[in-house]
């Protein structure tokens, strides 16, 4: 009798034991892990607000021919037409997921310089908890235009982010600004071996030492052009010739588009001007919003 009183207690305890040890383990396993989205099981915060577009355009075939022309004027010396086809098609950037990320260049080679013409479309995919796809795109977008100076502009829904971006911040973003020094040049900035190149904003100085440009050209906010936009311009001289850069960037929702736009001479009597080259990147910069984010 004595035995049997003690066998249900010993198996009642191996079975709280098991319990206890079954609950710990399946804590441990969901606790383990730092990679849980919003939404999945587990995760107290709400999720984020997916992005309003969910696709990119395939960037080489996207951008007009007759637009092409006009940046990237091609001269009258290919008789068969073969190397102008192949100026025009372009070369696409190598991406490792085109549903996030691609782009295209172009480049134009001439007897008295070289012309270079990149666009690049971001697909910004928020990971954070509570952050939406299109308020990490104004983020980003905001550090991109805090790393390139412009002005915030009262009108831009991003103003907050661009100011409030930090000094590393806007360092870390200086590449995605289409900086001369690290933007999405295809040359990456002046030959090796050459003078340290001196940049000024906008238009060669003039006599009095103001921009030739004016206030008009200087890097600044576009109030007309996506969500959010601005445009860079530099003139570098640098010891292969002189050479001005003109990048833009937008924001349409959660989509982040950059044009890089650039004209070498290899004449520094013959400098590229301002207003011409901003004219037609920004020209180029609508018929993509049209195009793809218009609707």
């Amino acid at each position: 009798m004595q035995r049997r009183a003690h066998a249900p207690a010993a198996a009642l305890a191996a079975t709280l034991l098991a319990a206890v040890l079954t609950a710990c383990g399946g804590g441990a396993g969901a606790d383990g892990g730092d990679d849980s989205k919003p939404g999945h099981a587990g995760s107290t915060a709400p999720a984020a607000q997916p992005g309003k577009y969910h696709s990119l355009p395939e960037p080489c075939g996207y951008v007009n021919r007759d637009t092409l022309r006009r940046l990237l004027p091609a001269t009258g010396d290919d008789e068969d037409g073969r190397d102008t086809a192949k100026l025009y098609k372009g070369q696409a950037a190598i991406t490792y997921d085109t549903d996030r990320r691609v782009g295209c260049r172009w480049k134009l080679e001439t007897p008295q310089g070289t012309r270079h013409l990149a666009v690049d479309f971001e697909r910004v995919v928020s990971y954070q908890p509570g952050v939406s796809d299109e308020q990490r795109a104004e983020q980003l977008y905001g550090r991109q235009a805090s790393a390139a100076h412009i002005p915030v502009s009262s009108a831009s829904p991003s103003a907050s982010g661009a100011s409030g971006a930090s000094g590393s911040s806007a360092a870390s973003a200086a590449g995605a600004s289409g900086g001369a020094s690290s933007g999405p040049h295809p040359q990456g900035g002046a030959a090796s071996g050459s003078p340290s190149p001196s940049a000024s904003r906008t238009g060669a100085p003039s006599a009095s030492g103001s921009p030739a440009g004016g206030a008009s050209l200087a890097p600044r906010s576009l109030d007309d052009l996506g969500d959010d936009a601005f445009i860079d311009d530099k003139l570098i001289n640098s010891g292969s010739g002189v050479h001005r850069d003109i990048n833009i960037v937008f924001r349409a929702a959660n989509v982040i588009v950059t044009i890089a736009y650039d004209q070498w001479s290899v004449d520094k009597l013959h400098v590229p001007a301002s207003e011409d080259l901003q004219g037609k990147a920004q020209s180029l910069a609508r018929e993509l919003e049209a195009g793809h984010f218009g609707n």
